[in-house]
């Protein structure tokens, strides 16, 4: 597997692609600064963060319908973020199909951990696999939800 292959995966009128020409970087700029997790985010720190990840575009007869990235090292781990369908999009399983994607993924059947922080659809997540960290003293983050819009 190549770490710059693209992987593409269509249902009806709707591609989901790993080939970062496609992305509409604005687009996902903002979707993700009206976001409860990044809200107020600058276009340049999305722009740095698509460009050092492995992202998945969900497009709409080219329009971008929502997004989704994986922080990898393309070996052990990955934590994916960012994951979003526009609201007009909602409802009809493009979100699940995104999931279905992303773990078809040859890099994800290597990865040991996939960590993933959400307060947004955990029945979706629980789905494929992922279950709440409550370890004690197994996570540890530091968290500066406001960073974005406290400058």
């Amino acid at each position: 597997m190549s770490i710059s292959a693209i992987y593409e995966w269509r249902m009806n009128d709707f591609l989901i692609s790993t080939d970062n020409a496609k992305l509409n970087i604005q687009a996902v700029h903002q979707y993700l600064t009206r976001s409860t997790w990044a809200k107020g985010i600058d276009l340049e720190t999305v722009t740095a963060s698509v460009a050092n990840s492995l992202n998945f575009g969900i497009y709409h007869n080219e329009s971008q319908a929502g997004f989704a990235r994986l922080i990898t090292d393309y070996a052990t781990f990955a934590y994916l973020c960012d994951v979003y369908v526009l609201e007009e999009y909602q409802g009809d399983g493009l979100g699940r199909w995104l999931m279905e994607c992303i773990h078809s993924h040859p890099v994800f059947e290597k990865l040991r951990r996939i960590l993933l922080f959400t307060t947004t659809a955990p029945w979706l997540y629980k789905k494929f696999g992922y279950e709440p960290v409550n370890k004690k003293n197994y996570a540890w983050a530091i968290t500066r939800p406001d960073i974005y819009t406290d400058r």
